[in-house]
């Protein structure tokens, strides 16, 4: 096969795969009805309804106060935090980077639940402050708490694009700073962070958008008569009239795309800015950290204290409460103690078969959809043509569709067109959604190995008389097959933290824990949503044990 016959046809496949499901959304939100009825008509009928409802203007008032929120906590913790484990001589930097990032491999409805259980009205921690202090000095159900939990669970995703841009970053005038008397925060506020303002306020859009995808914290942690977004709205809308409201949740998945798409793109444009910022100069970048002399313990027990606001008190309340029969004032936890939870799990069949499905969905349907992903960069890379611009647009077109959105528009999908049906009540249909939902950041995972293999071995093999396919083949996926079984471990852990794109392709046989998650919720079986959370994070915290074994750099 010609190279530029398998470039526009992996550019047509993308295409189809991306913009289908969107061009149905869009369609359905013109129609009276679910288009597959014959009674569907062309109309604004259910525009006019959603626009009209006050439920909708609540959900957008609540959620863009949520997302303004989010970053308005998250941006200045992560960037703070960022030249903190970067620049300074904090202890246990090696070892605390890994905890850092724990929260944006835990699934957000892991992440509530444990709140729940932990500081909820009679949870774990409420009711030692309450013997203690003789109340509970806070409120876990109330709009202000979940802005709270929301931006300091985010605070990693600033970190990361900070810690980039900082390790990228000449110390020249750091070290300018230093030697004029500045003191480390001096340094911090006047020099290092300005230079990397770009990539700050790449990861400060980032955060907003993230904010019109909550699902897990404002479902589990919201209350529905104050604390409605837009993606519960959406939830709502199943059957607001009393029979399947496709055309009036069609409109509500257009309105949160077009907010979110000039926010994924307006992140490529400042990720842009962002790059010109990086100024490595030779030994600059070889640099004494900066000593904060007794004050290095307090910015250590500051990030302590943060990692046990964000990581120890969901995760000890959640595992904590699947090991007791019930929890509640004056109750000994000795008293209580069981393995009851974890035994109950395998009398529900469909709970461990989510369990093997959300291990299969990781292991091979990571690897499949690396596999996928690889095919389109390399049929991009060291491509001299306006169509690579196409290209990079076109991937983060999923990016702007939260994946209870991208669910439901490729259940639709399944719907619409006659021979993929058969396809919807089985995992292809789950692995298809996460493929696509995650194809922006998969292909920056092996975009990023193609782009540290020069081009030398690749010319010799074509003076040697190998064609473009036979030299991809033959030589540039070897170079990069450690890159790809990276890239491999990093979807591995997306895909099995994942709970919202697979609530509307939920079914008989293609349960996954993210989902199973919150309809075991729904129905009050906090016992099962405990042990099988556990069951969750303890795949993710091996995972993340072998990534971090194999020396993955999960800082990007």
């Amino acid at each position: 096969m010609p190279i530029i016959v398998y470039r526009f046809l992996v550019l047509g496949i993308t295409a189809l795969a991306v913009l289908a499901p969107i061009a149905l959304v869009v369609y359905q939100s013109f129609l009276t009805a679910p288009f597959f009825d014959r009674a569907a008509r062309l109309s604004l009928s259910a525009y006019s309804f959603v626009f009209a409802e006050e439920d909708f203007w609540q959900a957008l008032w609540t959620t863009a106060a949520i997302a303004g929120g989010m970053a308005a906590i998250a941006v200045p913790l992560g960037a703070l935090l960022a030249f903190l484990m970067v620049r300074t001589d904090v202890p246990g930097r090696q070892y605390l980077e890994p905890l850092i990032l724990i929260p944006i491999f835990v699934s957000a409805v892991v992440i509530a639940f444990g709140y729940v259980v932990a500081v909820g009205p009679v949870g774990i921690f409420s009711t030692l402050a309450k013997d203690v202090l003789g109340f509970v000095p806070w409120n876990l159900y109330s709009l202000f708490s979940l802005i709270a939990i929301a931006g300091l669970t985010h605070v990693p995703h600033v970190y990361l694009y900070s810690a980039a841009a900082l390790r990228g970053l000449g110390t020249d005038l750091e070290e300018a700073a230093r030697v004029s008397g500045a003191n480390p925060l001096q340094v911090a506020l006047n020099v290092s962070l300005p230079m990397i303002g770009p990539a700050i306020l790449f990861a400060g859009v980032l955060v907003f958008f993230l904010g019109f995808e909550l699902f897990g914290l404002p479902l589990v942690l919201g209350d529905p008569q104050d604390v409605l977004v837009l993606s519960t709205y959406l939830f709502k809308l199943t059957n607001k009239l009393g029979v399947p409201s496709y055309q009036l949740m069609a409109v509500a998945v257009v309105v949160i795309i077009a907010i979110t798409a000039p926010l994924v793109f307006m992140q490529r444009l400042l990720l842009r800015q962002a790059q010109r910022y990086v100024s490595v100069r030779g030994k600059g970048l070889k640099t004494q950290a900066l000593r904060l002399g007794p004050w290095r313990w307090v910015a250590f027990g500051t990030i302590v204290f943060w990692l046990f606001i964000t990581v120890v008190v969901p995760l000890t309340g959640i595992t904590l409460r699947s090991f007791v029969v019930s929890w509640g004032q004056g109750v000994n936890l000795l008293d209580v103690l069981t393995f009851d939870h974890y035994r109950e799990l395998l009398d529900y069949p469909n709970v461990v078969r989510g369990i093997v499905n959300t291990l299969g969905i990781g292991v091979i349907g990571g690897a499949v959809s690396v596999a996928c992903y690889t095919a389109i960069a390399l049929a991009v890379h060291r491509w001299n043509s306006g169509w690579t611009r196409l290209v990079d647009y076109l991937v983060m077109v999923p990016r702007a569709m939260p994946g209870l959105v991208a669910g439901l528009a490729l259940l639709w999908v399944f719907l619409f067109v006659a021979f993929l049906s058969p396809l919807r009540s089985t995992m292809v249909s789950i692995w298809l959604a996460y493929s696509i939902v995650w194809l922006a950041y998969g292909m920056r995972l092996v975009s990023g190995t193609l782009l540290q293999v020069g081009p030398e071995l690749e010319e010799a093999a074509r003076v040697s008389g190998a064609g473009d396919l036979r030299v991809k083949r033959d030589v540039t996926v070897p170079l990069i097959k450690y890159g790809m079984l990276a890239s491999w471990l990093l979807v591995f852990l997306i895909f099995v933290r994942e709970y919202s794109t697979g609530i509307y392709l939920l079914g008989p046989g293609t349960e996954v824990i993210g989902s199973l998650l919150v309809s075991l919720w729904g129905t009050g079986a906090i016992d099962l949503v405990s042990a099988l959370s556990v069951v969750n994070v303890m795949m993710i915290g091996v995972g993340l044990a072998v990534a971090v074994r194999l020396g993955v750099r999960l800082h990007g």
